[in-house]
């Protein structure tokens, strides 16, 4: 079995995250060898107040 966990700011349209899902579960699937069905993905969604870069967070940043 293989886990993929990814971190990503929240917000994005559910239609991204299952393409996003759909293809690391093909490509770790392919190179790994692993069956497509023993592929877990996991979203972790942060919010803009809670993730910051350059000691700024996102949430306070402008067109972010």
């Amino acid at each position: 079995m293989v886990v993929l966990k990814v971190t990503l700011l929240e917000g994005r349209p559910s239609e991204k995250k299952r393409e996003l899902v759909r293809r690391l579960t093909e490509m770790a699937s392919r190179l790994l060898g692993e069956p497509y069905e023993e592929v877990r993905v996991i979203l972790y969604e942060v919010r803009r107040d809670q993730w910051a870069a350059g000691g700024v967070l996102f949430s306070d940043k402008e067109g972010t």
